[in-house]
């Protein structure tokens, strides 16, 4: 890249592939969402963007380039032990940060909830947020509820070089409002740097549509459909709010504008979500769990109104935003992610990865290369109980998107492909062995080779 342009990420809690307008959704759910839909005709719509099981893999895949298990960052760590990635892990942030570029992180963390691993300890310059999960927002309306046993769960800021401290505590009416908090602090902070001249990287994880999924007052009775229809359109605004605000600084051609989702949909009701086209939600390894809506805009750079199914992974934006940032993914470790700049541009018609291995945790759950995909544990439904199979499934997503006949007697040279990919994964593991979950702060990881 010969300039250095602005890097706009919105990411939604738990948006699935089928609810917005452009994936299918939008009115069919309660609520239009013509700001995303607008966003989608502008720039590249991925009908085949992929993450990882929840929250923290996701954002821990995000945020290094590397699946969630090399580097511990998975949902649950024993207790007492600490979360989110260990100090040696490099972080987007930093590598953009480096580049001169002003960072900063306004919603959901997930990756370190203690001094040493807060945002401002990782790259960016300020944040404003939660440092763990929306679900929190709960616990002081819950009967029994004790702030002597488990601590009031707060929204908290830091800046870099400053200790992080809380705000407010996190109660559902702060669930209510974080929202447009989080949209409020983004545009200021664009307006700083735009002033200042400065190259900056935001970081916009929305709570949206995470349960409890109720929506800012503002927003209360909006569809007539309920709160998660309300929640949705609020979505869509904060959205639009952002993408104005770019475009009133008049910095649309020096910005990269990307907008998409964490995980599959929210599976707990009264607040469950719609993969769409798709079977399943998050917490499992099925399509509606892998695929998520994910939006590229970028005027003049990026074509406007394109689609595809190519297989991208959000790993995959670690390495390519710090290209467009100028910047290098670390040599001394093995980086999963792929550079899809010239992808997005549309310089070459393929994406830059055919298929990538899906763990839940620490077992490898399925893996997907061009149009199969191969289970080798089977669970459909979040804690239903997981099938270890002898023989693993595999459908071809074209032909059954749903994922209910195996075609292995008829399609069975795909498992060598996908067998190859699993192995060649494994062997790295072998060469750089995973970090484990609740390691240290001074954990150094290891190598064999």
């Amino acid at each position: 890249m010969t300039s250095r342009p602005n890097i706009v990420l919105i990411l939604a809690d738990n948006l699935g592939w089928g609810e917005p307008g452009c994936y299918g959704g939008g009115e069919l759910r309660g609520a239009p969402t013509p700001r995303i839909d607008a966003l989608a005709a502008e720039g590249l719509q991925f009908l085949n963007f992929n993450v990882e099981s929840d929250c923290v893999p996701t954002r821990s895949a995000l945020m290094t380039g590397r699946h969630p298990i090399r580097t511990g960052a998975v949902q649950s760590v024993p207790a007492g032990l600490p979360q989110g990635l260990i100090p040696w892990e490099r972080t987007l942030g930093e590598i953009v940060s480096g580049q001169g570029y002003a960072t900063a992180l306004f919603g959901k963390w997930h990756l370190g909830d203690k001094p040493g691993r807060f945002p401002n300890d990782r790259g960016f310059d300020e944040w404003y947020g939660i440092p763990r999960t929306t679900n929190e927002s709960t616990f002081t309306s819950t009967p029994g509820y004790d702030s002597s046993v488990v601590p009031l769960p707060q929204v908290m800021e830091g800046r870099r070089g400053e200790p992080s401290r809380d705000v407010a505590v996190y109660d559902l009416e702060m669930r209510r409002r974080i929202d447009g908090d989080l949209v409020d602090r983004s545009i200021d902070f664009m307006r700083r740097q735009k002033a200042a001249g400065r190259p900056f990287f935001l970081y916009v994880p929305l709570t949206q549509l995470h349960y409890p999924t109720i929506p800012h007052r503002d927003f209360e009775g909006r569809t007539g459909a309920g709160d998660f229809a309300d929640s949705l359109a609020e979505m869509d605004h904060r959205v639009g709010q952002l993408r104005d605000e770019v475009a009133a600084l008049g910095i649309d051609e020096e910005t990269l504008f990307l907008f998409g989702s964490d995980n599959g949909p929210e599976y707990r009701r009264p607040w469950r979500g719609t993969a769409g086209f798709w079977r399943g939600t998050y917490h499992t390894a099925m399509e509606g769990s892998l695929r998520v809506p994910f939006i590229a805009c970028w005027p003049g750079r990026i074509p406007p109104g394109r689609r595809t199914n190519e297989i991208v992974h959000i790993v995959d934006l670690f390495t390519t935003l710090a290209r467009v940032a100028g910047g290098e993914v670390p040599k001394d470790r093995p980086i999963d992610g792929v550079d899809q700049l010239d992808f997005m541009l549309g310089r070459q018609e393929k994406s830059a990865r055919e298929g990538f291995v899906y763990y839940i945790k620490t077992e490898l759950r399925a893996a997907k290369w061009r149009d199969w995909k191969m289970h080798f544990v089977w669970e459909t439904e979040p804690n239903e109980g997981a099938n270890h199979l002898e023989t693993p499934y595999l459908f071809n997503l074209i032909k059954d998107p749903k994922e209910e006949t195996d075609v292995n007697s008829f399609e069975g040279w795909v498992r060598g492909p996908i067998r190859r990919m699993v192995l060649e994964f494994q062997e790295t593991l072998k060469t750089h062995p995973p970090i484990p979950p609740g390691a240290p702060d001074d954990y150094v990881p290891r190598t064999t080779g």
